[in-house]
Order: structure tokens, then C-alpha cells, then sequence
């Protein structure tokens, strides 16, 4: 009986793939080339609340412009015979004691909020981020005293300011935006000096001084882009403050004079007739909140995206 020689067992090599090394693409890029900002907004693609909060913004904004264009209705049209109606067919949010559509008088409201959240963003970009980026960048003594003036100014309350204004210059949209060219770009412009303290000591601003660069070319092209993924979340705080503010000096009677509408001015008419006509504070109430909400989310949003941090 013939005895069969042992198996023997699979040699290390026979269980790999030989893979010659004129077949190994070394050159393959893994992940697609794209910038700081195509990045940020890839990730903020992936975030849904900020994404919903986008898209309200852009709806309420697309409605604050078009609606009461095409509403058959003038915000400040009265019709003594059609007072206080309930939502219907026709007035959609219902009218007022005057007979006037509350539908046409939101989005009034609305496009006036959102003008006064823009115009006080515009204040704090040219006067906080050129007042912190010069105080950053020149430091000592420079930054000094630019830092007492600050201090002077970020001690008298916002809010006592904008009343002051109201009480002189009179109830508007000038006054609001009057107290913010004042006091209101103050945490912008100290949040930019942090910013530009840290990043002037950067290598590309040494090159750019080496190669005869003044410093407002610096401030302008090399520092303040480079602290601008902080200087858009900071904006989009500031806004649903302006929106407040105002809409909160129109519910006490010292924002937006009659019969121009806000939604302040609509929630202070709503809050009077909340037992009978509820729904005549529904309507701007919600979409006051929808708007805090919406930049709110988005805020954060991109506070999570144009951080380096998060990069992956």
C-alpha cells in the first residue's frame, strides 16, 4: 500500500495578487481639488438645518419683494366695511380695524425688517471690520487707544441710544441705522482685531511687507479675506438683532410710523385684539420668528462650515 506524501501547505506568496508596479496609478487624485469656500459650502450642504433655514430666508425674502406687488390690495387702503374680517378667499391673513389686509401689511412689514437687518450688516462691515483691522494691525499704541474709544462707546446701551435717536430725529428706518453707524459695529470690531492680531504675524503678510505692499493693500487683500468665514457668522447674528430691535421699538409705538406697516407695529396692533381677532397676531408673529429661527440656524451652520477645524 502506497503511502501518499504529506500536503504541503500554501506557500505565503500564493495567497497575495502580484500587482506589477507599472499597473499602481500613483498619480490618482482621491478627493476632487476645491477651495476654502467650495468646501464650506459642500459642508453646509450636509447640514439640513441650515439648509431649511437658507431656504426660508429665501422664500420670506422672495415674498417680502413680489407679494405685495401683486396683492390687489395697498397696505395702507382702509375699508371701513370689510373691518377685522377672518382669513379668507379674498384677505388671505384677514384685515384690521381699518379695513386693511394684513396679507399686504406682513410682507410690507417683512421687507422693512429684512432692509433694516442689511443695512445694519453694511454698518458693521465698513466700520467694525476697517476699525478692528486697523487696530489689530498697527497694535501698541495705535491699538490703544482705539480700544479706549471702544470701550467708551460699548458702555452707553444700544437700545438707549436708538430710543434717544427716535425721540429727536423721529420714528423711521434712518434712526435705527443711525444708532448702529454709533454703537452697534462695536462687536464686529472687536471680534476683527482678535482676528487680525493672530493672522498678522503670518508668513504671507511678512512677504507682502517685503515686497513693499502699503498696509491698506495688506488689511484689505491679505488680512481682513482671511478673518472673513468669522466676519460672515458674525453678520448673521447681527441681523436677527437689528430685526429685533426694530420690530421691538415698533411694538412700544417708536419704530415705523403709521401707515407704513412692520412686523413690529402688526404684533403690537395683534396683541391689542388677541381675544377677539387671534389671528391678527398669528400671522406676523410667525413670520418674525421664522426669520430669527432661519438665521439663527444658519448662523450656526456656518459657524460648523467655515471652520478650518472641521476640514476633513
Amino acid at each position: 500500500m502506497e503511502t501518499q506524501p504529506p500536503k504541503q501547505p500554501p506557500t505565503i506568496s500564493s495567497k497575495f495578487t502580484s500587482v506589477l508596479s507599472k499597473e499602481i496609478n500613483r498619480e490618482v487624485i482621491l478627493r476632487p481639488s476645491v477651495n476654502y469656500w467650495q468646501d464650506a459650502w459642500r459642508r453646509l450642504k450636509k447640514n439640513p438645518l441650515a439648509m431649511a433655514g437658507l431656504i426660508v430666508l429665501i422664500l420670506l425674502s422672495i415674498l417680502a419683494i413680489f407679494a405685495p406687488m401683486f396683492s390687489k390690495f395697498s397696505y395702507e387702503a382702509m375699508n371701513t366695511t370689510m373691518k377685522n374680517v377672518r382669513p379668507n378667499s379674498v384677505h388671505w391673513f384677514g384685515t384690521d380695524d381699518f379695513g386693511r389686509d394684513i396679507w399686504t401689511r406682513v410682507w410690507i412689514g417683512t421687507r422693512i425688517s429684512l432692509l433694516v437687518g442689511i443695512l445694519a450688516a453694511l454698518m458693521d462691515l465698513i466700520l467694525g471690520v476697517i476699525y478692528g483691522g486697523i487696530s489689530g494691525y498697527y497694535g501698541g499704541r495705535v491699538d490703544t487707544i482705539m480700544q479706549r474709544i471702544i470701550e467708551i462707546i460699548y458702555s452707553i446701551p444700544f437700545l438707549l441710544v436708538t430710543i434717544l435717536l427716535v425721540m429727536f430725529i423721529g420714528p423711521g428706518v434712518s434712526s435705527i441705522i443711525l444708532a448702529y453707524a454709533i454703537v452697534g459695529w462695536v462687536p464686529m470690531a472687536r471680534l476683527v482685531r482678535g482676528q487680525i492680531l493672530t493672522l498678522k504675524e503670518s508668513e504671507y503678510v511678512l512677504a507682502s511687507r517685503t515686497l513693499g505692499g502699503s498696509s491698506a493693500r495688506i488689511i484689505l487683500r491679505h488680512l481682513v479675506p482671511n478673518a472673513l468665514g468669522i466676519i460672515i457668522v458674525q453678520i448673521t447674528f447681527v441681523v436677527p438683532s437689528a430685526i429685533f430691535v426694530e420690530a421691538f421699538l415698533s411694538f412700544i409705538g417708536l419704530g415705523i410710523r403709521v401707515p407704513m406697516a412692520s412686523l413690529g407695529s402688526l404684533m403690537n396692533d395683534g396683541a391689542s385684539v388677541l381675544r377677539n381677532h387671534p389671528h391678527r397676531l398669528w400671522f406676523a408673529t410667525g413670520v418674525f420668528s421664522l426669520i430669527l429661527l432661519s438665521f439663527n440656524l444658519l448662523g450656526d451652520g456656518l459657524r460648523d462650515a467655515l471652520d478650518p477645524k472641521m476640514r476633513k
